[in-house]
């Protein structure tokens, strides 16, 4: 009887097992996301995010016309600045000529969405993500719920459905981007007036109430010089948002999705995630393919919070200094954020080497490419995109599907954690690690000595080394394992004119007979 009863416990026990792995599977395949924390966090990143490592941006809109930089809306109604003083000079004072007017100057009259599509490709992007609205509060699709949209005014395009029908051709990734959590404060300095001169005192073209769609109504406590994250804003303005966003989900289905900010107005904004969630799972048969990029910046005005495993962290413009146990991602432009003929372009070398640091640490990186107003890129633009290129098809294999090393790398350059952070050079004694499967590839970050040493492969750290290759060169490496180092001698002629990456096998031991193998 005894054993009879027995039995019956451990059965229980075993279907309440079943049962509950079966619940946790059906959550976090994502069948059924809610507004609450403890269901987002259920939510995990999909491998093919984490394989793909190096993604391209476009932050393009009106405020490429001007060519001045990505806040031109919001700093063209600020007396004194850089923007205003260009757009007085090129357009005219902003209580005529506003940011209403700039928008139907863009034209986008040569994009061709496939020629640069193919070009991001060729310089190695496995996803491409495009600026649908920023802080401007226009809207890049055939928007629903918001007139100021790219069909209705401006180029009279669907920029983002022509941006979404190439990348998915080209067979990428496809993501999209909103800026909007911060237009309602953004755009409050289009309400203002200058406070000297000859139009002292005369309203911008933002008090105009024809125009309230585009630059919002002018709020009690609404204050004209703050340019963070809509605390307190109306109810209409959080619901026009989440209107749009979904609307923008519907349409446009993307694979990613990128916020500038946390999780915007509260419980509101995780509403939105988890419909972004369901809808995605729904439209893959019951897999959760879906990217949201979040910031959890410490400013304080980027919104509300970003717990750990709701969604993938965004470290604007820097990099960790650590190993992350979650994928993460930076994103870093190539120059200016928007087209800007001032900007100071970044150096194929500074973004390889970037990209690397960031792999080794379990990041992504997603390069900011901004087209110039007709849609074309410069020149400069197309000689750094084909030179990742060059380098990608050579050293691609030790970037892509990788994941981290037990340590991220060594050498003297110290690499410091934060937001808004320009990475240090790094030099030949910088070494960093990826592996995929049983091979550990190290990456030589600067011009390598005749001889490259390393810690982590010492006969103390590591397995005997079977042979080291570099990737691009015939023929295996001389190295000698000793107690502390492993030496490698570098080849005579090295494959491509930046970081070369060495392929490291380890010897195995052998399975002893009779083991079983899980």
């Amino acid at each position: 009887m005894k054993k009879v009863i027995l039995q019956i416990i451990v059965l229980l026990l075993i279907m309440a097992a079943c049962a509950d792995n079966r619940q946790k599977e059906s959550v976090v395949a994502g069948d059924v996301f809610d507004s609450s924390w403890r269901s987002l966090e259920h939510y995990r990143c999909p491998d093919w995010f984490r394989d793909a490592k190096f993604g391209i941006y476009s932050h393009w809109n009106a405020q490429s016309v001007p060519a001045q930089g990505g806040w031109y809306a919001r700093d063209m109604y600020i007396e004194g600045t850089r923007d205003y003083k260009f757009h007085t000079a090129n357009y005219g004072h902003p209580s005529k000529v506003g940011y209403k007017d700039v928008i139907e100057m863009w034209k986008a009259e040569r994009f061709e969405p496939d020629k640069i599509i193919a070009l991001y490709k060729e310089a190695g992007a496995k996803y491409f993500v495009a600026v649908a609205v920023h802080h401007d509060n226009f809207d890049l699709w055939d928007s629903k719920h918001h007139e100021w949209n790219a069909v209705k005014h401006g180029p009279h395009q669907n920029i983002i459905a022509k941006w979404e029908k190439a990348t998915r051709k080209a067979g990428l990734r496809w993501g999209v981007t909103s800026h909007a959590e911060r237009s309602w404060n953004w755009l409050a300095t289009s309400h203002g007036a200058d406070k000297q001169g000859e139009y002292a005192g005369v309203p911008y073209d933002g008090a105009d109430l024809k125009f309230a769609g585009l630059y919002f109504k002018e709020y009690p406590g609404y204050k004209n010089t703050h340019f963070q994250y809509a605390t307190d804003p109306p109810q209409e303005v959080i619901e026009d948002y989440v209107l749009r966003m979904k609307d923008l989900i519907d349409q446009h289905n993307p694979d990613f999705f990128y916020n500038d900010g946390g999780v915007p107005f509260c419980e509101t904004g995780r509403k939105m995630l988890a419909y972004y969630y369901n809808q995605n799972i729904r439209r893959n048969n019951g897999k959760l393919e879906a990217v949201m990029c979040l910031k959890n910046y410490a400013g304080g005005y980027h919104g509300d919070d970003l717990r750990d495993g709701i969604a993938t962290e965004n470290v604007e413009d820097g990099q960790l200094d650590h190993i992350n146990g979650l994928p993460w991602q930076t994103d870093e432009s190539v120059g200016g954020w928007f087209y800007d003929t001032q900007a100071t372009y970044k150096t194929p070398n500074y973004i390889i080497d970037k990209l690397i640091d960031i792999v080794s640490k379990n990041g992504n990186l997603m390069l900011n490419v901004p087209p110039r107003a007709d849609g074309t890129l410069d020149d400069e633009t197309i000689r750094i995109l084909k030179e990742i290129g060059k380098w990608i098809k050579i050293n691609g294999e030790g970037i892509y599907s990788t994941r981290p090393y037990s340590v991220y790398g060594e050498g003297p350059t110290q690499v410091n954690s934060g937001y808004f952070r320009k990475m240090p050079d790094l030099t030949g004694e910088d070494i960093r690690y990826t592996t995929k499967g049983d091979t550990v590839f190290a990456f030589v970050c600067g011009t390598p000595q005749d001889t490259v040493s390393m810690r982590a492969f010492s006969a103390q750290n590591y397995h005997s080394v079977k042979s080291v290759t570099m990737l691009g060169v015939e023929g295996e490496l001389k190295f000698e394992q000793t107690d502390k180092l492993l030496k490698v001698g570098m080849p005579s002629k090295m494959p491509c004119d930046y970081a070369v990456c060495m392929k490291i096998i380890p010897v195995l031991n052998p399975v002893p007979d009779g083991l079983p193998i899980p």
